[in-house]
């Protein structure tokens, strides 16, 4: 069993209802063929520079490795005995470029940081 998280790059102004659905259509398999986001692109490149997902060390944090990477999001299955700074990393860089974080376990939607309402 794995603990799934996915950062999504929406529009400005996205709400988690917007997340959701873009995750709903995911699922469905309906997928558009665009040019990758680049916050997505420096999310990943970020991510699997401190976790690599390509040659995954014995101690990996990746229940499923290569990641799932798509335009406008990416996939992240966890071990659930992964240590929690890979957590805190994963939400400091979705904070940092700007992603919407989606935990499946129950539906939560965090923004990033910068969008949080003061």
């Amino acid at each position: 069993m794995s603990f799934d998280l996915s950062v999504w790059a929406l529009e400005d102004g996205a709400t988690p209802e917007d997340v959701r659905a873009a995750v709903e259509g995911c699922r469905q398999g309906r997928h558009v063929d665009r040019y990758p986001d680049a916050r997505v692109v420096a999310f990943y490149r970020a991510i699997t520079a401190s976790y690599p997902d390509r040659h995954p060390r014995p101690d990996s944090p990746w229940a499923v490795a290569p990641l799932h990477a798509a335009h406008d999001h990416v996939e992240l299955n966890l071990h659930p005995t992964c240590p929690d700074q890979v957590l805190l990393d994963i939400e400091r860089l979705a904070g940092e470029h700007g992603l919407m974080l989606f935990d499946p376990q129950d539906g939560s939607v965090y923004p990033p940081p910068a969008r949080m309402p003061g």
